[in-house]
């Protein structure tokens, strides 16, 4: 016989016939081809298929010689598809055991009990018959009260009272009236469900008008009586040791714009102690961040940063969170833009946990961050100025598996320690690719996002902290970067100034990013 086709069809079916490499010249590159819908299939004894089509259904001109035959649509399988989304589907469904009671002569009870113990008995009053050959059994029992179809309960346990397991009762019941019964059943269950929960639309402003206004949270950032604003203070985030040294060397245009803390996010994290280290050696307080996640069992990368004593720790996670809340209670701790704070409700939870600050989401743009600023105490807020958004983060290192002939950190010769790696995308724009020390790899913007545009209305929103982060500037390209910071938060620069030298330092300009989205 003939083979069978590798696609079927059918009438009905719609194909298209795409010319082939080795079609003729002129047919290459032109329109996608020929087609239409299958009038009939007919398959020929040496293994050839014939398509029919009906008048007028073959569009688009001849068909190619060498030509592929494409399916491009088949009706049978769109209705059966569209049979899983054209109705609601109950993923959970409710579980309903079943009582039998019931003998010859006697009525039929059926109760039937959901998980939430709402109970439900329903009769047939017969009386029973004895069965002479087909008595009443689990297997009839479940072939029709388990057609509970689009309800939403499901058949659980069925018991015959007062017979062994495994029995069945010794009569006789028409399965008309054992559907009869489901039916009836199924509606007292539905009529007794507990109605939908009410739908409170002021929901969130009576859990706003509920938050506590603590002495913490008084604004003191906003403009007193003699119109003056808290002076601003600047924070920095660095990644490398000569990045670090360099900041410590820097002499700001102002002596109140030296950084009040510098963290430190180092790949090798043995690192830290040193950093720590260094900062104090010249009066200026170390923070340093935790890896951005943290499994089950890993808690020694959190039990390192407490080792090297710093200052503040920058809380990249929930299980950092409580770490350090857990272990030095006495220690600040800076929600980081990961734990995604873009509400008063928010901010309100970190602080109650004992938290210095938060870090406000990044997915916010101008008006919604101001607008969180006049809810909170602006004070707590520490504003990003400058970052490279990261983009994603995963568990697959790049570098062990492009650089290395190793699987992990314990064969890999870590590469990440001595090579730099990007991904560059379709523009020419290269993002750069960063590990942890737990061998996670972070992706990160090549273009820098900078609110230099913003400072002045988040000044005058009362906003005060804010911060710097570094990536891959080198000692001198990192000065040169908080510098130009400094020299805006001091008024020394006006923001669009500092916008033009800030594409000149950095490889592919600043954006705005999310904070110009509208």
């Amino acid at each position: 016989g003939a083979a069978p086709l590798p696609v079927e069809l059918k009438p009905g079916d719609g194909v298209a016939f795409i010319p082939s490499a080795d079609a003729p010249a002129a047919t290459v590159g032109g329109p996608p081809g020929p087609g239409g819908r299958i009038h009939g299939v007919t398959v020929r004894t040496d293994g050839k298929v014939a398509l029919r089509f009906a008048p007028g259904q073959l569009a688009g001109g001849a068909v190619a010689p060498g030509a592929s035959v494409w399916k491009t649509d088949d009706p049978a399988l769109r209705r059966r598809l569209a049979q899983t989304f054209s109705r609601d589907v109950l993923v959970r469904r409710e579980l309903l055991n079943i009582v039998v009671r019931g003998k010859p002569g006697a009525p039929l009870e059926i109760v039937v009990s959901g998980p939430r113990g709402q109970t439900v008995p329903v009769r047939w009053d017969g009386p029973l018959q004895e069965a002479v050959k087909n008595p009443l059994t689990e297997a009839v029992i479940r072939e029709q009260f388990g057609r509970l179809g689009d309800t939403p309960y499901a058949l659980g346990e069925v018991v015959f009272e007062g017979v062994s397991p495994d029995a069945a009762l010794p009569v006789y019941v028409p399965k008309s009236v054992l559907n009869d019964l489901r039916r009836r059943a199924v509606a007292a269950l539905s009529e007794a469900a507990p109605s939908a929960p009410a739908v409170n639309p002021d929901a969130l402003t009576q859990l706003r008008a509920a938050l506590p206004v603590r002495p913490a949270q008084v604004n003191t950032a906003k403009p007193d009586g003699a119109g003056q604003m808290a002076a601003p203070e600047l924070c920095i985030l660095v990644r490398r040791l000569d990045q670090l040294r360099a900041i410590l060397d820097w002499q700001p245009p102002m002596p109140g714009l030296r950084p009040t803390v510098i963290y430190c996010d180092f790949e090798d994290i043995r690192l830290s102690r040193e950093a720590v280290a260094l900062c104090r050696a010249v009066g200026i307080s170390a923070g340093l961040a935790t890896v951005r996640i943290v499994k089950p069992g890993e808690e020694g990368l959190l039990r390192i940063v407490l080792e090297a004593a710093p200052d503040a720790i920058l809380a990249r996670n929930h299980a950092a969170i409580g770490f350090f809340r857990q272990q030095a209670p006495q220690l600040p701790v800076v929600a980081d833009h990961s734990l995604n704070v873009v509400n008063e409700l928010s901010a309100d939870a970190f602080m109650q946990l004992g938290l210095q600050r938060i870090t406000p989401g990044y997915d916010m743009n101008i008006g919604q961050l101001l607008e969180l600023a006049g809810r909170v105490n602006p004070q707590i807020c520490e504003i990003v100025l400058h970052q490279h958004m990261p983009m994603f983060h995963m568990e697959h290192c790049v570098f062990a598996h492009t650089l290395s002939e190793g699987r992990d950190y314990r064969d890999c010769g870590r590469p990440c320690e001595t090579h730099r790696v990007s991904l560059r995308d379709r523009m020419g724009v290269d993002h750069a690719l960063l590990a942890d020390t737990g061998c996670r790899n972070t992706v990160f913007n090549g273009t820098a996002q900078s609110a230099a545009y913003y400072l002045p209305e988040m000044r005058r929103a009362g906003l005060n902290l804010f911060r710097v982060e570094l990536l891959r500037e080198d000692g001198p390209a990192a000065a040169a970067v908080v510098d130009r910071y400094a020299r805006l938060l001091a008024g020394l620069d006006d923001p669009r100034r500092t916008g033009s030298a800030l594409r000149v330092l950095t490889q592919f300009g600043v954006t705005s990013g999310t904070l110009g989205f509208e």
